[in-house]
């Protein structure tokens, strides 16, 4: 799922200027902020209904679970890849233009996905509206950030915008379920007109804006770095039927490092690079971004294998598994805009924790309960639960770590830096569960079974987070000082 950052940490940095000046709120400073909510709503809104509609996809296109991971994937890669460039476009090109320009290819996209009938040409949709989300997600928190004044308005702002992400998501599930028992092309051609009816606003209520910074695009990191990814989750989708020692393979693998490592080299190059990778020097920075690849990668991969499992071996409708799913979505909407004070209060490594232990305890929990057939009220609604607590505590946490001590003219990196790791380390990891089911369906009858090696993959990446912020808890019994 994709949630733009609006952390305490970084709605709050900026130049100071004595105390915050007060800011009427007249109605075009609501529509703008509407047109922003509704566009990060229309985000969280696609990606659920979309991954409730992927049994269904697949029984009318004839695509494997091999395939259908892409659908996910691909918007993910799109997202994750360009991320960073689309920040930087907007500094460059101006923030109004490149809003508006990207939902109008999100509306395009959408559209064209809901008429196709053909498996590959549906994947390339879905990669270019993860395009499209990487310009739109960062510029519409820049231009909140900019309409509205520091202080208690932008925080105001941050607040109704950061809950909309999530709401969306879980409208989503219910939609979702609703719109699939009519055709899996609703959930693609339903965010069309309320696409073009953000754009129309968007167009009559943001105000104009002139570039905002000097320098040029890295295009060489960006695609090198979308290309690597591509092509080593590629690689660790197909390596499983064609074999790990296959030429093609181990061809795939040289490429994606070779890709991957002409990113690093760019990056200490160029003048303007898309990451500057000193600031990985960061302990915490660090982990706040693995723990993100942990976060994001455990519950969306958890999330494709239940989708298919309950829709397809157990034969739910595409309703009955939306409210299944409900549950969690429903914690992290109303659960993440009380976060903050428990950040203020406690800060950000005891959250963190908290969050792997819920997230880990979760899959543990259906792992031993679910047996060949998981019973809904004893094992799913208290994963689901689980889930959903360890998510809505850990995201602002991450986002809050991430941003925390970073200069304000590195804001904007950091925060686009630790969006990419989510979502790039996401689509990795859903990589390798999907062949593990692949694998695990060889083998197993019409039950849990085949699911069985992917879940305690993602156990085992929730249990890596958990271990890794465990570390600063440590150190702080054992110093005064905190890490």
């Amino acid at each position: 799922m994709t949630i733009t950052d609006t952390s305490p940490a970084s709605a709050v940095h900026g130049p100071a200027t004595g105390a915050p000046a007060e800011q009427t709120w007249t109605p075009r400073l609501w529509g703008v902020l509407a047109v922003l909510c509704a566009v990060l709503f229309l985000d969280g809104l696609d990606v659920s209904m979309v991954g409730v509609a992927l049994p269904s996809i697949g029984s009318e296109l004839g695509l494997s679970t091999t395939s259908l991971q892409w659908i996910v994937n691909g918007y993910v890669l799109g997202y994750g890849g360009l991320l960073l460039l689309g920040g930087r476009t907007a500094d460059l090109l101006g923030r109004r233009q490149v809003f508006l320009a990207a939902l109008a290819v999100f509306a395009v996209a959408s559209l064209v996905g809901g008429l196709v009938n053909d498996g590959t040409l549906l994947i390339v949709t879905r990669f270019v509206k993860g395009l499209a989300a990487a310009f739109t997600a960062p510029t519409a928190l820049s231009i909140l950030t900019t309409t509205f004044h520091e202080g208690p308005a932008r925080n105001r702002a941050l607040s109704v915008f950061s809950v909309f992400g999530a709401s969306g998501y879980s409208s989503g599930l219910i939609l979702g379920g609703l719109l699939t028992s009519f055709g899996w092309r609703w959930t693609f051609l339903t965010p069309v007109p309320l696409a073009l009816i953000a754009l129309v606003a968007g167009i009559a209520l943001i105000p104009r804006d002139k570039p905002s910074a000097d320098g040029g695009h890295d295009l060489v990191g960006a695609v090198t770095l979308t290309g690597g990814m591509l092509l080593a989750v590629y690689t660790v989708v197909s390596a499983p039927d064609r074999g790990w020692l296959d030429p093609v393979t181990l061809g795939s693998v040289a490429v994606a490092a070779i890709l991957l490592a002409g990113f690093v080299i760019t990056e200490n190059k160029v003048k303007h690079p898309l990451i500057r990778l000193g600031i990985l020097r960061i302990g915490s920075i660090v982990r706040a971004n693995l723990s993100i690849v942990a976060l994001f990668g455990s519950y969306l991969s958890f999330q494709f294998m239940m989708t298919l499992y309950l829709q397809d071996v157990l034969h739910w409708s595409p309703l009955k598994m939306a409210m299944a799913l409900l549950p969690a979505g429903l914690l992290v909407a109303f659960g993440s805009p009380f976060v903050g004070r428990l950040i203020d209060r406690y800060g950000t490594p005891p959250l963190i924790f908290a969050s792997m232990l819920s997230m880990s305890l979760g899959y543990v929990w259906f792992l031993a309960t679910a047996g060949d057939t998981p019973h809904y009220a004893f094992t799913v609604l208290p994963t689901m639960l689980l889930l959903g607590g360890g998510f809505a505590f850990g995201f602002s946490s991450i986002m809050a770590q991430a941003t925390d001590g970073i200069d304000d003219s590195e804001q904007g990196l950091a925060s686009g830096l630790v969006q990419t790791s989510g979502q790039v380390g996401a689509a990795l990891v859903l990589a390798v569960v999907t062949a593990l089911v692949a694998g695990g369906a060889q083998g197993a009858g019409g039950d849990f079974g085949e699911f069985h090696p992917g879940v305690n993959l993602v156990s085992g990446v929730a249990v890596v987070g958990l271990v890794l912020n465990l570390i600063p808890l440590l150190r702080r019994r054992h110093s005064p000082k905190h890490v």
